[in-house]
């Protein structure tokens, strides 16, 4: 006979294993809050959560997401050991126990002045960000080489930048807000903002729009 209610959803029987499974793997990262209770840098790390919670989106329970990221992304955990390094003396000095105990993604290099909130680093090994700055709300990938030619002579990247797998930007170049740097591309000269970088060595398309305006 037919009826109005919903046949029930199940769970698949081994949901529970795993969600306990989850639990204990995020259990063992809950020292690392520490951090967070002595550095003065919780404001960019929150930064930085939203973001990774905004694009990888962690199974977890609400409230759980930075033990979760701790837990699941290494690249994370090598970003929050590098927000501690750069804050007071305290979450410096834990930063370094840190780092034995709970490793991040090994062959990622962070050797930055500045980095700005809300970094996403996808895959990340073999990467090293070199840079004098970067900004905001930045997007970089694996095999990725940001740093100098020479001595001093270190790249600035602006806010919104995607640099993707393979990409190498070097020297004393500026890469404009919102720019992206193509896989595999060498840049050697600045990108203006909203442009891409492709090629070896990279040259600059202009932004979409301009694109489409000339019928390119």
């Amino acid at each position: 006979m037919p009826t109005d209610t919903p046949e029930p959803v199940l769970a698949p029987p081994h949901a529970p294993a795993r969600r306990v499974a989850l639990l204990v793997r995020m259990a063992w990262y809950v020292p690392m809050l520490v951090g967070m209770l002595v550095t003065n840098r919780r404001a960019v790390v929150r930064a930085d959560v939203a973001r990774w919670v905004a694009v990888v989106r962690p199974a977890c329970p609400r409230g759980w997401e930075l033990v979760a990221l701790l837990g699941g992304y290494p690249e994370f955990r090598t970003l929050y050991c590098y927000r501690l390094r750069r804050g007071n003396l305290a979450g410096a000095a834990l930063a370094r126990v840190l780092a034995v105990v709970y490793p991040g993604e090994r062959t990622l290099h962070l050797a930055c002045s500045e980095i700005g909130p809300g970094l996403f680093i996808q895959h990340g090994f073999a990467t090293i960000v070199a840079a004098s700055r970067v900004g905001a709300n930045c997007w970089i990938n694996q095999q990725v080489t940001i740093g100098f030619d020479r001595p001093g002579a270190r790249p600035v990247l602006g806010d919104g930048v995607s640099v993707h797998a393979g990409a190498k930007v070097l020297g004393a170049v500026t890469v404009g807000d919102g720019a992206r740097i193509g896989a595999n591309a060498v840049v050697l000269h600045d990108v203006p903002a909203g442009s891409t970088a492709v090629g070896v060595p990279a040259r600059i398309l202009p932004p979409k729009a301009q694109r489409a305006g000339h019928g390119d």
